[in-house]
């Protein structure tokens, strides 16, 4: 009988490439992986990630609600009072489970491939739901070059809207970019001055944009963002780092300390240098949507034969493809064969089949400590050789989301393209 919960389940931090191999020859070069649950104690969980509502405190009430779920993720969660494993995504094998981190350590480019292992030396991208009632505060996350000054990473990311989990929009399904072109360092210094004395008016000098289901986003680094209550599907760089600039939200306050958690200390109370962390030119474009809005596009002849596989998240960063990411939908009773250039985590948002020798199920409702069967990692031998998906449903589609590493995907398409 396989185990249906964490709690059967032994813990192997050593020597893991025995239940490695083993794993990825029962799953045909896949790996299944089990749910990662992130709480974050300054937001309120929208609860569309299927997690059961008795749950959603599982972490304690002092962590806050859980509002994220992290996918095939080697990156641990930048949080206050963390549990030794919060954010790191395990691979489980019959009554075994390996942390994901560990896997690829032992057995680099077998997993995640020659150039990514080459370069990294780890899997240097995840990626997750985050899910909440209303919107998040105005903030930014830090370029490599800041990062490193904290001996961080800096954090590109790319938003897309998952219908599945969008059957409602919640409070604020809008979304703050930027700041109003026009808008001065001195307008931004004085919000910060004004920390302490009720709401700082960050977000009368940015503007919103409605949120679309089946739509995304593109999000450099240094550029402000209050993502909106939309349930967002985010591909990223494996980093936690951030700064808040709004300091209410909701009636809600934002400390100091999640302005500056990652800022050199002696910068703490450096409003100049708060202020230059930010992109302006970035930040204050005229024609920010127009250079940072996706919609999905087909990837070039894979929507036949019953199947439709399309670009959800795209585009370069100053020349550098961070994170893409498919969307693919398996007609009913269909079955195809897919093949990418690189590995990739996957998570399942409608339908029930396989993908290989795997069987994938996309679950109504969830407990914490809950094995599912929609969630996988891929290693770049199996994406290249090909992976079969079969949707054994004769009425509902199989539809799932994959992301991939850095520079994997050249042949995706340029933000605008569906234009």
């Amino acid at each position: 009988m396989q185990p249906t919960s964490v709690k059967q389940l032994k813990t192997v931090s050593k020597n893991v490439r025995p239940v490695v191999d083993a794993a990825l020859a029962a799953g045909g070069g896949v790996l299944r992986l089990a749910p990662n649950w992130v709480p974050r104690s300054f937001l309120h969980p929208g609860k569309r990630l299927k997690l059961h509502p008795d749950d959603l405190y599982a972490y304690g009430l002092n962590r806050g609600g859980i509002d994220e779920r992290w996918f095939a993720s080697t990156t641990e969660a930048a949080n206050d009072g963390r549990v030794p494993d919060e954010g790191l995504s395990y691979v489980v094998f019959e009554k075994k489970r390996v942390l994901l981190k560990d896997a690829v350590a032992e057995l680099g480019a077998d997993i995640v491939g020659g150039s990514i292992w080459k370069k990294y030396r780890r899997w240097p991208v995840y990626s997750k739901f985050f899910d909440n009632m209303g919107p998040i505060p105005h903030h930014m996350h830090q370029s490599a070059e800041q990062a490193k000054r904290v001996g961080q990473e800096g954090k590109p990311e790319a938003y897309y809207f998952p219908a599945q989990h969008n059957n409602v929009g919640n409070n604020f399904p809008f979304t703050f970019f930027g700041l109003v072109p026009g808008t001065t360092k001195a307008q931004v210094r004085k919000c910060l001055e004004n920390w302490n004395k009720g709401d700082n008016g960050i977000l009368d000098l940015a503007q919103a944009y409605r949120l679309k289901p089946g739509t995304g986003w593109l999000v450099p680094p240094c550029v402000l963002h209050a993502p909106g209550s939309l349930c967002t599907y985010e591909p990223q760089w494996g980093s936690d780092v951030f700064g808040m600039y709004q300091n209410v939200v909701e009636g809600r306050e934002v400390p100091w300390a999640l302005l500056v958690k990652d800022v050199p200390a002696k910068k703490h109370r450096d409003l100049d240098y708060l202020v230059e962390q930010l992109d302006w030119e970035q930040n204050t474009d005229p024609n920010f949507k127009a250079n940072h809005y996706l919609e999905p596009i087909p990837v070039a002849d894979a929507c036949a034969d019953g199947y439709c596989d399309k670009w959800i998240c795209y585009g370069r960063i100053k020349g550098w493809q961070c994170v893409s990411a498919k969307e693919l939908t398996v007609a009913p009773g269909r079955t195809c064969t897919v093949r990418d250039n690189g590995a990739y985590g996957l998570i399942t948002v409608q339908g029930e089949g396989r993908i290989n020798k795997l069987r994938l199920n996309c679950p109504k409702l969830i407990r914490f400590h809950d094995l599912t069967e929609d969630e996988a990692f891929v290693t770049e031998d199996a994406a290249r050789a090909g992976v079969v998906y079969q949707n054994s449903s004769a009425t509902e589609p199989l539809v799932v989301l994959r992301y991939f590493g850095p520079e994997v995907n050249p042949n995706a398409p340029d933000i605008g393209a569906a234009r």
